[in-house]
Parts: C-alpha cells; structure tokens; sequence
C-alpha cells in the first residue's frame, strides 16, 4: 500500500511540476513574442483552460502526499516527505492568495477590453510562478527521494 502510494505522489505531482515548468520556460514566453491580441488571447484561454484543473491537481497533490506522510509517520522518509508536504501547502496558499486573482482577472478579458496594463498583469503573474515552480521543483525533488530511499 505504502509503495503504491509513493508511486502515485511522484508521478501526480511529477506530471505537475512538469506542467508547470512548461508553462514558465516554454508557454508563457512563447506567448510574450506574439503580438498583443494574440499574446492576450493565448493567455486569456490558458487561464481559463488551467484555472479550471490546476486548483484539482494542486488540492489532489497536497491531500496524497498528505496521506503517504501518514502511512510512514516516524519512518526515515518523513524528514522529506514532511517538508514536501509544506512546500506544497505553500505552494497551494500562494496559489489562492497571489495567483489566482491575477489568473481570475485575465481570464475575464476579451478582444474589445483588454486593460491597459495587461502586461504589467502577466509579467506579476509570471514572476510569482517562478517562485511558485521553484516551490514545487523542490518539494518534487524531496519526495522522489523520499521514494528512492524508502
């Protein structure tokens, strides 16, 4: 049970993180060299296409990796899983306080109502989710090796 559990945190939040880093060094700089209607527009359906799974994956993430900190409570693994666990957790709160009401505001854009300081909006955006990326990179990293070691 345990070993299955471990195995389905690291792929979950595996796949997360791999989303996640896409959208950073990939997605999102793509969209910052097309022109402003199609930047607006790429992000605009990013936000709402990832707006509407991420907040699943992230709660998904944090309540299994939750639950494989239980199975192995006072094993070895836990001074990496634990810690993974927090960043997790911070990750989500960062989520919910930073993140998401820039996410909520651009997917509310349309072509005819872009806000003047659209750029300025996703530049924030994008910086708190390098911090955001950096945060679960690490959090990944404890809990693969947490699996390795157990």
């Amino acid at each position: 049970m345990v070993t299955v559990v471990a195995a389905l945190v690291v792929v979950v939040v595996g796949l997360m993180v791999g989303v996640e880093l896409a959208v950073a060094l990939f997605v999102n700089p793509i969209c910052g060299r097309l022109s402003r209607d199609a930047a607006v527009a790429a992000r605009v359906d990013g936000a709402r296409a990832l707006g509407r799974v991420m907040p699943f994956w992230y709660g998904g993430s944090v309540a299994i990796a939750a639950l494989w900190m239980m199975l192995i409570w006072g094993q070895s693994q836990m001074r990496m899983v634990l810690p993974a666990v927090g960043l997790l957790v911070i990750s989500v709160l960062m989520s919910i306080i930073l993140l998401v009401p820039i996410n909520s505001r651009v997917a509310s854009w349309s072509a005819g109502a872009i806000p003047a300081d659209w750029k300025q909006q996703v530049r924030r955006w994008d910086r708190l989710h390098y911090a955001r990326v950096v945060i679960v990179v690490i959090a990944f990293v404890l809990l693969t090796l947490a699996g390795v070691v157990g």
